[in-house]
């Protein structure tokens, strides 16, 4: 079983097992009944210039992942969070969904992380 990515806006499934939204910010018009959100981990979202300078540009996905990569090292507390998230996925049997409000769905940091935690050692 790998960790499952969708976009937030996408109908919550019982099938998603805990949702985890891995965005900086809330997605736009979403209210957060609807989201059905378990947890929020803004803080291992890309850093805002990151974010910017990427601007989901699919040629530029390569060196975004690498960027981001080296941001999640770097920053104690995008390690920390993403230290929670691996533990969420460890305590669910990888039954989780990373939630993001990109449209592209298969350029962002929600990509990124499930590549993380689906290579995680123990699984």
């Amino acid at each position: 079983m790998a960790v499952s990515i969708k976009r937030v806006y996408e109908e919550p499934d019982k099938n998603d097992g805990v949702r985890v939204l891995v965005d900086g910010i809330w997605p736009r018009g979403m209210k957060k009944e609807e989201a059905e959100v378990d947890h929020w981990m803004k803080e291992v979202a890309p850093s805002k210039e990151l974010r910017q300078w990427f601007n989901h540009d699919a040629d530029k996905f390569q060196e975004f992942k690498e960027k981001y990569k080296e941001e999640l090292k770097q920053h104690q507390e995008k390690q920390a969070t993403l230290n929670k998230l691996k533990q969420v996925v460890r305590d669910n049997n990888k039954q989780v969904t990373l939630l993001f409000a990109a449209k592209d769905e298969k350029h962002n940091q929600a990509q990124v992380l499930k590549e993380i935690l689906d290579h995680q050692p123990g699984h």
